[in-house]
């Protein structure tokens, strides 16, 4: 019996299955893990790849790998398509099911060991999950000889544009679950899907589109709005050019340090601690002034020029039509914002390949081009190419083309891409089937901002009479990059936080982040051992006025 019959009516209520589950042994396998044995399955439009035991494997105890292709088919461009998956199955399962959501273009299949997200040292599988991992519906080396666009060009195919934004997830979930079934001899008592940056997005897109298949959700940093934050690049790359004209060097290392410093200088104190942490995110925002680093305002010393000030103010605000309609969302200053996960974004990158170019603009103008317009547009895939067409992109008429179809394309670019309620998410599937999701997203992200999941959340709170904490909980992190890094306390786990709730009934409160000792990007002031609270939103992690500043303990969630 799931969850979902069981637990829609009452708030807390435990479930039977989590239960039995807590007092029962782990399950064996029921089948041989070979390609025959699972051939013979007969599942529906599957072709079994391959299938072998693991017994040595340091990441995770002994389990099957099952590799396959599902809807084989050659796509409207003429290369062939499918739905590629790696299942691994542990010797000793706990009766769960994870589904390991991954990032960026997709387009392949990443080792299934089920990512925990916030750093954690250990995997799902190692938990004893049964873990899923797919490259949404294409091959992303299918096209390499057109460079880097080559991840994108699966655009052109309807189906697998499709796939990528949701379809793929809706198609596995069953099959899935099937396998597990057939593997134990019963079917997984609870499900999870996991991931950060697109695979946050695809967490949030099955919290609409799966909400009855999964008891919980985990979406880190995540691009739920993906085609709207891709007009972000344009307007971030013709912010900079006012700058000085190249990207690379329009603000030194140095630069970003100075605003990282002023931010800290004139927001630290807060949340009561003067510790190298903005916990108030959204007090930061009213209280900051850009313009008291600007050369001639804050005396002798390092300052940023007048092209500099311009150019940041205007990225910041977010990308806006001729009316001043906001075409994405603003972006808030914070003190990661000197960080390398945050430069590689948004100015420059060591990536081989990139000429140094951030990742806006290369993979990001790719996707714009390629994915998010429609009908889509061919770009070539060098880097100087990338760069003179988002130099070049009319951010206004391009917002329309995100949200236009036509007869080859007869979904938008949002409504593939984002949650099915984008545009009032209110979440009321999973609410009513009595479903956890948990969010969390670093304040100096430099791929999707921050203030998009703030404002997604406050959607949901208003559209649920003030309140979604029943259901749907929001961690932001001071000072973390995209997905982790960055002068933060980027260690927590979250998913065990998500899983007592989902069982339990304890819904999350205060969760203790650390750092990680192995961090180069740790201010030299703070021990290796710093833990602070991570609150859900809106609450803010408050200085006691006493106490260790290293310590969570010192700190409350206000």
């Amino acid at each position: 019996m799931t969850r979902a019959r069981l637990n829609s009516g009452f708030r807390w209520a435990v479930p039977m299955a989590a239960l039995a589950i807590a007092t029962a042994p782990a399950a064996q396998p029921a089948l041989s893990c070979d390609a025959a044995s699972f051939t013979r399955l007969g599942l529906t439009a599957t072709r079994i790849v391959s299938a072998a035991a693991v017994t040595d494997d340091p990441r995770a105890g002994p389990h099957c790998v099952l590799r396959g292709a599902v809807n084989e088919r050659t796509g409207s461009d003429g290369k062939p398509y499918a739905i590629g998956f790696e299942m691994r199955l542990p010797d000793r399962w706990n009766g769960g099911y994870f589904d390991q959501v991954n990032g960026g273009n997709d387009g392949a299949v990443v080792p299934a060991y089920g990512n925990l997200l916030g750093n954690q040292p250990d995997n799902a599988l190692a938990r004893g999950y049964a873990v899923l991992s797919s490259d949404s519906g294409h091959d992303g080396q299918a096209n390499r000889d057109a460079g880097l666009v080559g991840g994108n060009l699966f655009g052109f195919d309807e189906q697998a544009r499709l796939d990528y934004g949701y379809a793929a997830n809706v198609t596995l979930t069953p099959l899935a679950k099937t396998i597990v079934e057939r593997y134990y001899g019963r079917r997984p008592e609870r499900s999870y899907m996991v991931g950060c940056s697109n695979g946050g997005r695809h967490a949030l897109v099955g919290a609409t589109r799966l909400a009855r298949e999964f008891d919980g959700f985990l979406a880190g940093a995540p691009g739920y709005n993906l085609p709207m934050v891709a007009l972000q690049h344009a307007w971030d790359i013709q912010s900079f050019d006012g700058a000085g004209g190249d990207v690379r060097r329009a603000f030194s290392r140095d630069d970003m340090r100075l605003v990282a410093d002023g931010v800290k200088q004139q927001c630290d104190a807060l949340d009561g601690a003067a510790d190298g942490i903005v916990g108030d995110v959204a007090a930061c925002q009213k209280t900051f002034d850009l313009k008291k680093l600007q050369c001639g305002a804050n005396g002798e010393g390092a300052c940023l020029n007048e092209q500099q000030v311009a150019a940041l103010t205007r990225s910041f605000a977010g990308p806006k039509d001729k009316g001043g309609r906001a075409l994405y969302t603003s972006w808030p200053f914070d003190a990661g914002l000197g960080a390398d996960g945050w430069r590689t974004w948004k100015l420059e990158s060591p990536i081989p390949g990139f000429e140094g170019l951030p990742l806006i603009a290369t993979l990001g103008a790719g996707s714009l081009a390629g994915v998010f317009s429609t009908p889509p547009t061919r770009v070539a895939g060098t880097p100087a190419a990338l760069l003179d067409y988002l130099r070049h992109f009319d951010v206004e008429r391009g917002a329309s083309k995100i949200l236009v179809t036509s007869a080859d394309f007869p979904v938008s670019a949002m409504d593939f891409m984002a949650p099915t309620d984008w545009r009032q998410p209110k979440l009321a599937e999973l609410k009513a089937a009595g479903g956890k999701v948990i969010v969390y997203h670093g304040a100096s992200d430099g791929a999707f901002s921050l203030q998009a999941t703030i404002d997604w959340y406050e959607k949901v709170r208003l559209n649920n009479g003030g309140d979604a904490s029943g259901f749907a909980r929001f961690y932001p992190v001071p000072g973390m990059t995209h997905c982790g890094g960055g002068p933060a306390t980027d260690r927590f786990d979250l998913f065990a936080a998500l899983v007592d709730w989902v069982e339990h009934g304890k819904a999350p409160q205060a969760v203790t982040a650390t750092v990680r000792a192995d961090n180069a990007e740790l201010p030299p002031g703070w021990s290796k051992t710093r833990s602070r609270p991570l609150c859900d939103w809106p609450r803010v992690a408050r200085y006691q006025g006493s106490g260790d500043l290293e310590s969570s303990s010192s700190f409350v969630c206000e």
